[in-house]
């Protein structure tokens, strides 16, 4: 419990810190930005309540908007990630059969779950957040290019940092 507990703690921090001085600063041709701060969410463990899962993903929201002077978007988007992966997993884990694993990590739930996982709730949070960020309608072919950009670099850099972080465990 304490391990759990202090490992998601250096999660939050670390990818704060990775976001906030490091991805901030990295645009792919003014259209593709990645949030991997997002994978803090993703990451926690299956049995977190879900009052728990809120509030901490408002407050990491909400201390990215602190860092990018965002008046309360990534808070918004990450309350509706952390309800979209509410119902993602009530519909995904128990008819898969993953009902006893602790964490849904690439390397516990195989790469094909974790792929549709990470791109399923990644496309909603980013959707939400750059329609939010733009809100015209105007410039809807240019949020949408933004919007799938930003996604598809989102999901490479979580199958990467899972394939180089997380160890490969078998499955009982």
């Amino acid at each position: 419990m304490i391990r759990v507990f202090l490992t998601n703690i250096v999660r939050f921090i670390m990818l704060v810190f990775l976001q906030v001085f490091l991805l901030k600063n990295i645009a792919l041709y003014d259209m593709a930005t990645p949030y991997l701060y997002i994978l803090f969410i993703l990451l926690l463990p299956f049995e977190t309540p879900n009052i728990v899962l809120f509030l901490l993903s408002f407050g990491i929201g909400l201390t990215i908007d602190m860092f990018y002077d965002t008046p309360g978007l990534h808070a918004a988007a990450c309350t509706l990630l952390a309800l979209v992966r509410v119902l993602f997993i009530s519909i995904t884990v128990q008819k898969d059969g993953f009902d006893n694993e602790p964490e849904p990590t690439l390397s516990i739930m195989g790469f094909r779950w974790f792929f549709t996982y990470a791109l399923i709730l990644t496309l909603f949070h980013h959707f939400f957040l750059f329609n939010l960020e733009v809100f015209r309608l105007t410039e809807i072919e240019y949020t949408l290019t933004r919007f799938l950009s930003s996604s598809i670099f989102t999901v490479f850099l979580m199958l990467v940092s899972g394939l180089l972080f997380f160890r490969r465990k078998e499955r009982k």
